[in-house]
């Protein structure tokens, strides 16, 4: 439950159209809901503005499903993020009017269009092509949280001027997230181009010594351009999280 449905709960009560023992009942879930397995935080919504999401990694089928239904009894968007093959077939066998976002690892649920909130543009800029899974993580997600985005892709540093044919796309952007791995060297090009928040997602994309991530999520800490920001290694989810709070902000 979020605001704005438990502000039309409330009116309905005050309107004479649901009686207070109804109204509790619906409320019954809140704070969380127990699975057993689980303890579902109906309450973020309201304390956040953005639902629980679930992490489909190291969750069983079964689990993930039971999760996923018992938050999608509440009307909200759902999302579940990291999701193995076996998990996204079960969702979907369970729940056929979900979407299943392969390569972002993805399974969305909404009763209608998700509303914008955010006051701007979130925009997901890709160094590689081999960066599109976490790219599209985080554009499902950012598309979730009720952001429009938009998506540059294959603009990293071996061909920059593919990125600077971008600018007016760049520059019309509230938030930027930067995506790339090898030595992440994009988010600091980036992050001197312009002028709103850039938040940059290192990926596990590289040879060697790219030791699973750890040399662009260093470059980017170390970023010369001011005022990037960095999230973990691989998370677009993350990235998308925070870039929601900004845009919302805006």
């Amino acid at each position: 439950m979020d605001a704005e449905q438990l502000k039309e709960l409330l009116q309905r009560v005050q309107r004479g159209e649901t009686d207070v023992d109804a109204a509790l009942h619906s409320l019954e879930t809140l704070p969380f809901e127990d699975l057993g397995f689980a303890r579902v935080d109906h309450h973020r919504a309201l304390r956040q503005g953005i639902g629980e999401v679930i992490f489909g990694q190291g969750k069983t089928p079964e689990q993930v499903v039971e999760i996923f239904g018992a938050l999608r009894r509440q009307g909200l968007p759902v999302l579940a993020t990291r999701l193995e093959t076996v998990a996204a077939e079960a969702l979907l066998a369970a729940y056929p009017d979900a979407e299943h976002h392969v390569l972002a690892r993805c399974v969305t649920w909404s009763d209608g269009p998700v509303p914008v909130t955010g006051a701007g543009t979130v925009l997901v800029v890709t160094a590689g092509t081999s960066d599109l899974p976490v790219a599209e993580e985080a554009l499902v997600s950012a598309r979730h949280m009720g952001n429009e985005v938009e998506q540059l892709i294959d603009v990293g540093v071996a061909g920059i001027h593919r990125l600077f044919q971008s600018g007016p796309t760049l520059h019309r952007a509230s938030v930027v997230i930067v995506i790339a791995g090898m030595e992440g060297a994009l988010a600091s090009v980036v992050g001197g181009f312009v002028r709103c928040p850039v938040i940059a997602v290192p990926t596990s994309v590289g040879y060697g010594a790219s030791l699973g991530g750890l040399a662009a999520l260093l470059g980017m800490l170390n970023s010369c351009a001011t005022g990037v920001t960095v999230v973990n290694v691989d998370n677009g989810f993350g990235a998308a999280a925070a870039a929601t709070r900004i845009n919302r902000a805006g």
